[in-house]
């Protein structure tokens, strides 16, 4: 790939970020140390403060990084965030955001979303509204960093978000700064994840499931809904494997752009004798 194609700036947006939940943490603070060689400080992570006002064992606060840009953000934008690194291997900039006061205006924003980009929230109920807020979230922290560090539309800027509860910061970015170029990863689609979790066969009937079908069928219309749409509104959709691919064609009607396995740091893997055991 010929340097002009090659991004200055990767923000990247996830549940996982700071906050070990599930694989999509080791999926993306595996490869953060080879990012973080490319990019340095331009490439910045963005989670969820849901240690808010306490001690993260995953993330180190650094009051003089980026002091400027922080008071910004909360004058500007009424975010609180805190600004340190993830303690991984390249220790990378992370953001965490605290979303919660987005709650009171979820309706407000749930309307808009549904004007802009069809995403039906209405039947949304669970984790539904603070995945969405924390998405949202996202999305104002770019366009924040972008708007304080004066980018412009000749800057090459990559806004990467993983899995539906970051689907909201595809909507505002694609809104509020549409020469930034959006990633959207689908690990393993929602609808698929409620397929296999309702003991359903997934993979042996792939071809008899239609998404929206069975999103009306278990209960799952809001996520669903915001992922499909993300799916085909992103300027480029990814996952992570062939299998997976074939389950985004069918659910979400649409084939991803790019298949990228997950890669790693050689140190994760176990030598000798710890790995034959």
């Amino acid at each position: 790939m010929s340097y002009q194609h090659q991004p200055e700036y990767i923000f990247e947006s996830s549940w996982e970020v700071c906050n070990m939940v599930g694989g999509i943490y080791t999926v993306l603070s595996t490869r953060a140390a080879t990012l973080h060689q490319h990019y340095g400080d331009k490439l910045i992570f963005i989670g969820p403060d849901v240690w808010c006002g306490k001690q993260n064992p995953y993330f180190e606060e650094i009051s003089d990084l980026l002091p400027e840009w922080k008071a910004y953000t909360s004058s500007k934008y009424n975010l609180s965030i805190r600004i340190g690194r993830w303690k991984i291997p390249g220790r990378p900039v992370a953001v965490l955001v605290d979303f919660y006061y987005l709650m009171m205006k979820k309706n407000e924003i749930y309307g808009h979303v549904w004007e802009t980009s069809g995403v039906n929230s209405l039947m949304a109920y669970g984790d539904y509204d603070e995945s969405s807020m924390f998405g949202y979230a996202s999305g104002m922290i770019i366009e924040s960093y972008y708007q304080f560090f004066g980018l412009n539309p000749k800057t090459p800027v990559i806004a990467h978000f993983n899995e539906w509860m970051t689907t909201f910061g595809v909507f505002y970015i694609r809104e509020k700064l549409p020469d930034v170029g959006i990633v959207f990863t689908t690990h393993a689609t929602s609808i698929g994840r409620s397929i296999a979790g309702n003991h359903k066969p997934l993979y042996d009937y792939l071809n008899e499931y239609y998404g929206d079908q069975m999103a009306k069928e278990l209960n799952m219309i809001s996520k669903h809904s915001t992922e499909k749409q993300a799916a085909h509104l992103a300027d480029c959709f990814t996952t992570v494997s062939k299998i997976t691919a074939k389950e985004c064609e069918q659910l979400l009607d649409k084939k991803p752009d790019v298949i990228t396995p997950n890669g790693f740091e050689d140190d994760f893997v176990p030598k000798n004798k710890v790995f034959s055991r």
